[in-house]
Parts: C-alpha cells; structure tokens; sequence
C-alpha cells in the first residue's frame, strides 16, 4: 500500500474494474432483494440530493448483496419532457442557424432531440459511477425505451376503457412562456412585493357599492360573481342582487358562499372561475359561467371589452387600474406581499388557466392507495409521513395528465371531424375502431403528450417487462415485484409515491414496494435551501474532486436570476471556502451523508463533516499500513485456532457488538446510526486502543501470543473491511486486495463486495476478557488525560501509584503491570503499601480505585487543584442529571426496568468517583 491515502487516484481505478466483471447484475440465487432508482431527469446533473439517497441506496444495494441476496438495483432516467425540449431549445439558439423549435416542426425536432439524447443525455448516469452507484447499467432503463412506451400506450388504454380517463375541460397550473399545462410540483411559489387593490362595485339598483380587493385587477374582466359570507349580516340583505362590473357592459351576481372569510378584508371576494383555483370550485358549486379572458400567451382574448384585446397581462393590469382610476371605482392602493407562483423551468408567473386536458378520475385510485398503506401493504419510515400521504390522498383532485408538447409519449387518441374520440394501441388499432363505430371521415391524432410522472408511475412494474410475458421473464417480474423498499424525498410523496401504489396495484395486483424510506431535503450548514438563485448550491463532484475558489465563484454566480445578487454571493462564498474546495473523495462523502441521514426532515449539510470523515478513512488506511508492516511473514496456515491474549479477545467482543449494531441499524434505516458505530469501533476501538494494546505483544517473546495477535490483527481488519464496504466501497477495496492473501484468501478476480457481510455468529464474544481490558483502558485513560491536561510531555517516563479499590483491581493492577508500564510510559506501577504516606499526586478516580501520579519535580500544585475542582464540577453535574431523572416519577414509572436500574447505577457509580475526586482534593489542601 501507498504510504499516502489518496481517494481520486484509488477511485478512478476500481469502478470500472467493478462494472466490467458483471458483479452488479443480480446473482441468480438467494432471496430477492430489489431497489428501484427514482429515474432522474435525462437533462439533469448530479446534485446534493440525487447523492444523499443514491449513498443510502447503495448502502442498502451493497449490503444485501453481501448478505447473499439475488440483488437487483434498477437504474434508469426519465425523459423529462420539459426540461429536454427547453435545453435542446437553447442549443438550436447557440448553434446560431435560424432553427427553432416551432420552425423545425414536430417530426425534425424529436429527431433532434433523440440526437441529443444519444450524443450527450444521460450525464447523470456517468455521475452516479463516480460516487460508487453499484446498479446493473447492463438494464438500464429510459422512460421512452419500447418496452416502456409500449406500458405507458396500454395503461392509457385500458384506463380508459375502464372510464378512469376522461378529456375535459378543467382549471391547471399554465406555463404561459411554455404554453403547456405543468404539474404542482413544477410550481414554485415565493413570497414577492406587491400591491392590493380595492375596487368599488356599484349595485346595478343603484342604491349602493360593495368594496373587493385584488392583487390581480385585470382578472376582474372574467369575473362572474361577488361572493359574501352567508351568516355575514352586513350583506345577507343583498344576497342575490346584481352588481355592475366595472368596466364591463355585464351585470354579476352577488352569491353567499361559506369559503369566504367575513372577517377578512371587506368581506367581499370577487368570484373568476376561469382563474383561480377556489373560485372554480366556488363556481361549480354555484353553476356560475366560466370566462377565460387569456389567450395561451397570457394575452387578454376576445372574450374581454375590445380596448384590452391582444394586451399583455400586465400591459392589461396598467390600463385596466388607469380607467377603474378614471371612473373614480379605485377606491385603495396600497403595498402587500403576496406568494407568487412561477414555473420552475421558465421562471414565468403561472396562471390558473381553463383548458381541455385529458385527466385520470382518482376517486377510486385514492381509496385503493389509502388501503394499502392502511393495511401495512406497504410501511412508511418514518413512520409519521404516512400523515402526509393521508391528508393528500384525503383531498386528491383528478389528476390532469396532458402536456402541450412534442417530446413525450403522445397520448394514443384519435379525434373525428364529428367529435368522437378514440383511444387506440395504434393508428391501425384506431381505424378499425372508427369502422366498427361507423366513423368514416379521416381521424386526426391528438398532439398532446403525456406528463413524465405518468409513465414513472409504471416504473416498478414496467422496468421488469410488464406487460410483455417475455419481457417479464427477461427482467425478473416474478422475481422482483414487489420491490423492497423505495427510496425518495418527502416532496413527491403525492406526485410519484402514491401513483406507484396506485397504478401498480391496479394493473398488477401487487405493491410496487415494501417499504418507503423518506429521507429529508439536503440543506446548506445555516440551514437555508439550497438553490441557484441564492448561490448556496454544492456540487457532489466538486467535493469529491475539488474546485478552485474562481470557479466555484463562478458556478454559483453564472445564470441567477437577480444578476444584483452576485456580489453577495460571491462574498458568501469566499467567506465559506476561502482555499476554494479540497476533494475528499467518494467514501468521505458518502459516509458524511450516511451520519447525516436520521429520521428528520432536513438535514444541515457543513463540509467540515466531509474533511472530518477523509481523516476518518485515511486513519484506516494508516491503521490498515501498521497491520500489513507487523504482519509481513504471517502464516496463514500456522495461524492459532483462538486467541491467545485478553486484548485480542476483548477486541473480538467489541467487534461481535459493532457486527450486531450494524445489522440492527440498517434494519431499521438509521444510517446515522449505523455508520457511527462503525466509526466508534474503527477510530476509538480498534485504531486508538487495540491497536496499542497488541505492541506489548508483537514486541514481546510468546511466540504463541506474537502469532495469535497478529492473526488477530489481520481478521479483525479484514472483518472491518467488509463492515464498512457498503458505505465506504473505494477505499475499502483497495485496502482489502492487500489484506485478504494475508490470511490465505485469492484476490484474483474477486471483489470485497462479492464477499459475505459479517454475522455476529463469525465471532466468539468472551465478556470476561472485555471487562479485564476495559479496566486497563480506563487506568490508561487516566494517565493519558493526567498528561494532557498537566502538560506533561508525551515521553517522559511517569511514577505511578495505585490506592484503594478492591482485591480485584490489586489483581488486575498487577495482572497488566507490565502493559501498564509499556502503554502509560511509567515506572513499573505499585501499591501504595499499607500505612506508607500518599505523596502530594494528580489522581485519576476508576469506581473506589485511585491511580496516583506524585507530583515532585513534574507539575504545579496549584493546577492539579484547578483539574480536580473541574473534575469535581463535571462529576456533581452528572448526579444532578441522574438525581433529575429518578426523581421524575414519570420516568420511572414509564421507562424500560433496565434503564431505571442502569440510572440508578449510574447514580451510584458517580457518586463513588465523587467521593474519590474530593478525597483526593483534601489531599492537596
């Protein structure tokens, strides 16, 4: 091994040495165990998010593949409608040819875009081999590959069929600059300055006014109402009276309806069906007319007065408050912050807009969901966003599937010139359907495509061939459906989780997942969400790899959308990373986001964590070069059967611990703490203590204890390696290919992740030698503070006395005098004999046992009062914390025996190393 542990260079070498040999495809043999990859978009870019859970699903993927599961990751991407015909939009711009979307057509477009495609999508499936992502690339999937259109045509179909797809006309989020109906998810709303109108309404009586407020005043020439309060006693006299609409020739209706908040504003809510979410409803409820006065550029249509006709919106909004101005009807203007919907693509001001979409009805989908999460078919975790999944499905609305665009699975419907539709597999399918129905004018396909989500709803079934029999057989249906857990954000809980269930439990009788494992949103280390536009966005590859400071300045301020803000976030950023970003490597960050990943919603990302775990797996590696150095003419095959020595066998029971936590942890997703026990038992067992505790040994004449430590060594170094490949692959396998033929194992052509995951079984626990060792380390420990905090130099040979305790610790005190002696750089420690005079010592307390270090001729006096003083400070906080708890009468009663009985001992034991302190304390005057 290198003397040095750098990660790109182990990095670069291993991925594709791992690929090439096929061991990522499923194996054919054990229990099925399957993970489906939420297909990220074919345009998009490794981020902070994509990396948090495809670490936690390969974490997962690694560690069952050991556990000699037939494990099968699904990968794939999705062909994002949107964002691919915006980006290859640009790039005919950039070319600089005079093409265009609209001019080139549909056809020579989706041409371009599959060119696209071919020649430079998918970037993101590179990305992913870069954090170490172990799925089978060989079945890679694309949401518009034939097989999958092929699912997406017949779920069309026979939903349809099954009157669960209607075309109709309904109000839908409307990207004005797209000119394509977008999805809640494609909506971001912010809270932005602007202003509240209130506008006076004459009665068409003309015996009075009623006073409404906008923030939207061009809407008002779509208004078919002015809703009031029923119980709202100021106006239950005018219910059903008519109003003039300003600057309209139409007379509206004054309505009650209970959505209205009476003590809000004037009471008064002007009603724009076409426009507005809860006005539609408020408009069905009352049978009212619905006005679209917008064309689909957001231009005032012909349904308007004429003088606004072909006017911007907000072109609109100036001359319709310049003539309510005029007409003396405004009666307020004034400043208020409001939240504004924008597309997440274009960044326009969505409408709510009234166009014929094709929906699916989701009445009967949502009590089907509810059911199956309800009835433990599948199983959130946590456990409580199975609230949110509720309260969604408990208010669901048709789901609009449409989209106004080229590039996407085209909605199979043909329209007659006489107004039918029909829905069909194929044109041919099409026309002999007309025929049957006696339609004999030619048959126009319908433009529209579908949104993404709806072939991502069929991706756990139709990934595995459905429904094709021979592709089933081909990809594993019957093997892997349903899949074992599905990993995902709290965001698309109602967008994807639920239609999954949904859809493939309609289609398939099954449960897509078992599980659902809801991680939290990535956020910077203040806590903030990371975006472009606030310039806090991070790189998953920049902090593998590194970037410069310049750089990384000019990718977070390339592209805002408030240009202004670039000085801002150029100071930010050099504050933050002022050397710009040293990479750290795959495995560093992967583990940063396993410690991160608790049962929480968001989740602070801080860089520091990410230096602080490369120090974590170069301290591996050094620990790893110290084993590989003291074990070079190790046998193998003359290797002791059992361990010789109290700190191999103590090693060995705190390994059998750190193999169960493992296993408990991954169990219950809690990566967090999964991954901590495994840097607990690395960095504090097994580097710090064992590897100290075996030079006594290694430098001693048992040959029987020199052989069975270095044995030792090698197994539970090699043992750690396959604990901690599936969080951290890289460095791992690198170290293993060294390790392994030490203890007589072939390394040609294997792999550590094709090797069996730890069982508790493999170790035998021997908690007697543990309790020898741990009293050793806690004398050790006290010695190595002693120094550390009287400043004592690390290689001066210490005096050491022992006062106190028991016959036992007289025992062990001798038993590991000569450890002691190695370990603590000491005199040979002793006894303080019977009726000898205790010297003037700093003094480490272990239960009743008093570990002197005399102080002549090494520290001040005054100091040691000082450490004891503290020490005593801390250990009396201690007894408060436990007094506290056992005096609850609710902990005690509600809280598990055995840790009422571990608080309650824990009281006592502090209270002994309190006596030990003030004794020693008196000691000094």
């Amino acid at each position: 091994m290198d003397k040095s542990f750098e990660p790109k260079a182990i990095e670069a070498q291993w991925y594709p040495r791992w690929e090439q040999s096929g061991y990522f495809a499923p194996s054919g043999h054990g229990t099925p165990y399957s993970i489906m990859l939420p297909p990220p978009n074919v345009t998009g870019t490794l981020h902070m998010g994509h990396a948090f859970q495809h670490t936690i699903m390969d974490t997962l993927i690694r560690y069952h593949r050991m556990q000699g599961h037939n494990t099968l990751w699904q990968v794939g991407t999705d062909h994002a409608g949107i964002a691919t015909e915006m980006v290859v939009s640009r790039l005919l711009e950039r070319e600089g040819k005079g093409e265009t979307r609209n001019g080139l057509g549909r056809e020579k477009f989706t041409e371009r875009v599959w060119q696209w495609k071919e020649e430079s999508g998918s970037t993101i499936s590179r990305q992913m081999r870069r954090l170490g992502t172990s799925g089978d690339w060989s079945r890679e999937r694309f949401t518009m590959d034939e097989g999958l259109s092929e699912a997406v045509t017949e779920t069309f179909v026979r939903l349809y069929e099954q009157g669960l797809i209607y075309r109709g006309q309904r109000l839908v989020n409307w990207d004005p600059v797209l000119l394509t109906a977008i999805s809640d998810l494609e909506v971001v709303s912010e809270e932005e300055h602007g202003k509240l109108w209130s506008i006076a309404y004459p009665l068409a009586d003309g015996s009075g006014q009623l006073i409404v407020a906008t923030t939207r005043p061009e809407t008002m020439l779509g208004d078919v109402a002015v809703a009031v309060h029923p119980d709202d006693e100021r106006y239950q006299a005018l219910i059903g009276k008519m109003l003039k609409l300003p600057l309209c020739d139409r007379e509206i209706p004054i309505i009650a309806d209970a959505y209205v908040d009476k003590e809000f504003g004037t009471g008064c809510v002007k009603i724009t069906p076409a426009h507005d979410f809860n006005d539609f409803e408020i408009g069905k409820r009352h049978s009212l007319p619905m006005i679209n006065i917008f064309t689909p550029d957001a231009k005032i249509n012909d349904r308007a007065p004429a003088k606004y006709q072909g006017l911007d919106r907000y072109v609109a909004r100036k001359a319709v408050l310049a003539d309510l101005t005029a007409a003396e009807l405004l009666v307020e203007e004034k400043a208020h912050k409001l939240q504004v919907p924008r597309g997440d693509r274009s960044g326009q001001v969505i409408e709510p807009y009234l166009t014929y979409q094709w929906f699916v009805k989701m009445d009967h989908f949502a009590k089907r969901g509810l059911e199956l999460v309800e009835n433990g078919s599948v199983r959130f975790v946590p456990e409580n966003w199975i609230n949110t999944y509720r309260h969604w499905l408990g208010n669901i609305q048709d789901w609009c599937i449409s989209r106004q665009l080229w590039w996407g699975h085209r909605i199979p419907a043909w329209f007659a010139e006489s107004g039918e539709i029909i829905v069909a597999r194929d044109e041919a399918e099409a026309a002999k359907k007309a025929q049957a129905a006696g339609i004999t004018a030619a048959l126009k396909r319908e433009d529209d495509v579908l949104e993404t989500w709806f072939s991502s709803a069929l991706w756990s079934h139709s990934t595995l061939g459905w429904p094709n029999p021979e592709a089933q057989a081909k990809y594993g249906y019957d093997t892997f459906l349903p899949t074992s857990v599905l990993v995902t954000g709290f965001d698309i809980i109602f967008f994807w989780v639920a239609r999954m269930i949904m859809m493939t439990d309609h289609f398939t009788g099954q449960v897509p997942f078992k599980d659902v494992y809801i991680t939290g949103l990535v956020r910077d280390r203040d806590g903030n969400k990371m975006s472009k536009s606030k310039g806090n966005v991070l790189d998953p590859l920049d902090l593998i790899d590194g970037i410069s400071l310049d750089d990384l300045i000019a990718k977070r301020t390339t592209g805002l959308m408030k240009p202004q803000d670039a000085p801002k976030i150029e100071a930010a950023t050099r504050k933050e990373f002022p050397e710009g970003i040293d990479g750290v490597g795959a495995d560093a960050l992967r583990f940063t986001f396993a410690s991160l990943a608790s049962h929480g919603r968001d989740i602070k990302f801080d860089f520091s964590r990410c230096e602080g775990y490369k120090n974590f797996c170069n301290k591996l590696w050094n620990a790893s070069r110290f084993v590989l150095m003291n074990t070079e003419d190790f046998d193998a095959a003359t290797a002791p059967k059992t361990a010789v020595t109290e700190a191999e066998r103590w090693i060995l029971t705190r390994l059998q611990s750190t193999i169960a936590e493992m296993h408990t942890q991954v169990a219950a997703y809690r990566f967090d703490l999964m991954s901590q026990a495994l840097y607990d038992f690395v960095w504090n067992e097994f580097c710090d203590w064992f590897l100290e505790l075996s030079k006594p040994a290694l430098q001693g004449q048992d040959a029987a204890a020199v052989a069975s430590t270095k044995h030792t060594l090698l197994r539970v170094l090699e043992t750690v390696l396959r604990l901690a490949h599936p969080l951290i692959p890289f460095v791992t396998e690198e170290i293993w290919q060294h390790v392994a033929p030490r203890l007589g194992m072939s390394v040609e052509n294997q792999f550590l992740g094709t090797q069996r995951y730890p069982q508790v079984d493999d170790i035998v626990a021997d908690k007697d030698a543990a309790a020898e060792v741990d009293w050793l380390k806690s004398v050790l420990a006290n010695v190595r503070r002693i120094r550390g905090e009287m400043n004592i130099a690390p290689g001066k040979v210490l005096p050491l006395l022992f006062a106190g305790g028991d016959a036992q610790d007289q025992r062990r005190a001798e038993k590991f005098a000569a450890q002691i002696t190695f370990l603590a750089r000491s005199e040979t420690p002793r006894y303080l004999a019977p009726g000898e005079e205790e010297p003037a010592s700093a003094a480490g307390v272990l239960g009743s046992l008093r570990v002197l270090i005399p102080l002549a001729g090494l520290i001040d006096l005054d100091a040691e009062k000082k450490r004891l003083d503290k020490e005593i400070a801390r250990v009396e906080v201690e007894i408060k914390k436990c007094e506290g708890k056992l005096g609850n009468a609710t902990f005690v009663q509600n809280a598990p025996a055995a840790v009422v009985d571990q608080e309650r001992q824990r009281l006592v034991d502090w209270g002994t190393q309190l006596h030990g302190l003030k004794t020693q304390r008196e000691k000094l005057g």
